[in-house]
């Protein structure tokens, strides 16, 4: 048996098509015995109207997609929980998708956001290459940046002000007495967070007058819990190393749990600061002090601009900073 459609709703109705898709998305604008018969018939007929059909009429599917590099990342489980609580209230759904940073699974991804007409796209961390630009303007799909930023294309973002936070927590190292100091971070072909971070990290030694620190730094790939190369890295380049500033909560956790198994104590021999706040940065032992991102409000922010994009309202601010804050733990001490 075929599905009902709108023609069938209308034809039972009695009434043209375009007065049953006024009574399903303004009924108070048809009048009252028009809405009954097509409401009667509506429930006759058991019809559900079709998203994408209703997107061709009103070049609006209420769809949002949101692309993530590994949604295995714990750092964006509030991001997404923002970003559903904004497209409730909004009245979008969600859909979500992982590319890996694969770019060809990216490009298959843009050219399926562009059939299903999804109303916009919350584009997460990674940065915009040109060819990726490129296609997003071709297809003519809304973006919003969402824990990154472009320079160089004038596309609207959500995020902190990395470079600031990296400062800050070096300068709260330097405030508690630490002199030597060393960096895990990302490798610097990374704009968004590697090379942000970098800068933030050696920027605050060279306003304390600790230019001998600026060679301490270890370089990974990825994300991974698994640092323990990059901590053996870093403690043979600075044995007498008295403090650490990883540029993610998972990175501290790994080298968190390098250190136990050494049985170098944290902090009483080193302490770690770590960049996130996480969930799991409450419970690691010892509890870790991290730079706190406003994840949840990130992703619902990024959701309203991009709803404000979508429905021509305006937005004076392209790029928008959230602020940042410093929550100490028990995996750092003063000296």
């Amino acid at each position: 048996m075929t599905k009902p459609t709108i023609k069938d709703v209308a034809k039972i109705a009695n009434v043209s098509i375009s007065t049953v898709s006024r009574v399903m998305n303004a009924p108070e604008s048809v009048i009252e015995s028009k809405r009954s018969k097509v409401l009667d018939a509506i429930e006759k007929l058991k019809y559900k109207p079709n998203a994408l059909a209703r997107g061709l009429i009103y070049k609006k599917t209420n769809t949002l997609a949101v692309v993530i590099p590994d949604i295995r990342n714990p750092y964006y489980a509030d991001i997404i929980r923002g970003m559903e609580d904004a497209s409730k209230k909004l009245g979008y759904n969600l859909i979500i998708c992982n590319t890996d940073r694969d770019k060809k699974r990216l490009f298959s991804y843009l050219n399926n956001f562009y059939e299903r007409q999804v109303d916009g796209i919350l584009y997460t961390s990674d940065p915009v290459f040109p060819d990726y630009y490129n296609e997003i303007k071709r297809l003519r799909i809304p973006v919003m940046l969402v824990s990154t930023h472009s320079m160089e294309y004038e596309l609207p973002s959500v995020k902190i002000d990395d470079e600031q936070a990296a400062f800050d927590a070096v300068k709260f190292l330097i405030d508690s007495g630490h002199r030597k100091i060393g960096m895990i971070g990302f490798d610097l072909s990374d704009s968004i967070a590697g090379q942000t971070r970098y800068h933030g990290f050696i920027r605050a030694l060279r306003e304390n007058d600790l230019d001998e620190c600026k060679e301490n730094i270890v370089y990974v790939n990825g994300w991974s819990y698994e640092t323990p190369d990059a901590a053996a890295q870093m403690l043979a380049k600075c044995p007498d190393v008295t403090a650490i500033f990883t540029a993610s909560d998972e990175l501290a956790i790994g080298l968190l749990c390098y250190l136990d198994e050494r049985g170098i104590s944290v902090p009483d021999q080193i302490s770690v600061i770590g960049f996130d706040n996480i969930r799991l940065s409450r419970i690691t032992i010892p509890k870790l002090t991290t730079v706190s991102q406003p994840t949840y409000e990130i992703g619902y922010r990024s959701v309203e601009k991009l709803d404000a994009i979508i429905e021509e309202k305006e937005d004076p601010v392209l790029r928008e900073y959230l602020p940042h804050e410093i929550v100490v733990r028990a995996s750092t001490r003063r000296l």
